[in-house]
């Protein structure tokens, strides 16, 4: 989508003032504030109903901005070179000096960052003279956003703008990897694990964490409200079927991920599908087998925590 500098500049405008602006990435939509600024992150949590205890990712523009805040190593900067901008956020150590409000780290020593690849967000970047705050710009466990539209739902008239992007390019939320001691995938998500083990050299494995440390690891989120049955055969006639690829016959209650059991287009449909059978007022979801490989893993992992009560 082309860049409006005029919506650029409103949105630089309401940030500098603490207020909250939705913002578009190549994964899903944030709702994002200055990082620096206790006034203005406070106001994320109380919007999207949040837990304070669950940190923030804060996202930035360059490594010149980022190492004012955080201490960088070898393995966070093979996998910089590789994959940023782009859809992998990073934990790292939080420099003593650094500005980052408290709330976006519940007072922990840690960080997660990230550099959004969307060209839109980026050039908003560029003109702050802080980073921003910005976790999926959505009520605390319901389904992420991947258009203005969904934000538009969400929170109506909430949020003071939302920076239009059009439709996220991936659909799915960053790939978090642990970059302090021995690097751990602590989410998955768009970058698939074998990746990023290809480019440090060592095979990593997805690690789930009790507790809730970093950003994205609650068993219960994603969620569209609805009870949802996996590895599904069958589904029955009050439950609307998600599918991994196109069937030639017809029903009315089937909802197609892909054309022809392509993940990555699948994982982009994920959660606009999800929406559509809320909005067509189905009490129930049945999904079929999804393939457990690449980005079918994430796929999986979050209709998973979807499906938890």
């Amino acid at each position: 989508m082309k860049k409006d500098l005029s919506n650029i500049k409103k949105a630089k405008y309401l940030l500098d003032r603490n207020h909250c602006v939705a913002i578009p990435t190549e994964t899903v939509y944030g709702l994002a504030a200055n990082a620096y600024s206790n006034q203005a992150t406070s106001k994320i949590f109380k919007l999207k109903k949040r837990p304070k205890s669950n940190p923030l990712i804060v996202h930035y523009s360059s490594m010149q901005d980022l190492k004012k805040d955080c201490e960088i190593n070898d393995n966070f900067q093979k996998l910089y070179n590789r994959f940023c901008p782009g859809p992998i956020t990073f934990v790292l150590k939080l420099k003593r000096e650094s500005k980052i409000s408290k709330n976006v780290t519940n007072g922990k020593k840690t960080l997660a960052v990230r550099f959004p690849k969307n060209s839109i967000t980026r050039t908003l970047l560029s003109c702050l003279k802080y980073p921003l705050a910005a976790p999926s710009a959505n009520i605390y466990t319901q389904l992420s956003p991947v258009s203005k539209k969904d934000v538009k739902e969400e929170f109506g008239n909430k949020i003071k703008f939302i920076l239009d992007g059009g439709n996220t390019k991936i659909g799915l939320e960053s790939t978090i990897i642990n970059l302090i001691n021995k690097p751990q995938v602590l989410r998955l998500g768009g970058i698939e694990i074998k990746k990023v083990s290809k480019v440090l050299k060592k095979k990593l494995n997805y690690t789930k964490k009790k507790s809730i440390n970093v950003p994205g690891q609650s068993k219960f989120h994603y969620s569209p409200g609805i009870p949802i049955r996996l590895n599904v055969k069958k589904f029955y006639q009050d439950e609307a079927f998600v599918l991994i690829q196109k069937r030639k016959k017809f029903d009315k209650n089937y909802f197609y991920l892909s054309k022809n059991k392509n993940l990555k287009e699948a994982g982009k449909n994920l959660y606009k599908t999800l929406r559509k059978i809320k909005k067509l007022k189905f009490q129930k979801i049945a999904v079929e087998k999804i393939p457990n490989i690449g980005i079918g893993q994430t796929i999986n992992d979050r209709l998973k925590r979807a499906s938890k009560r």
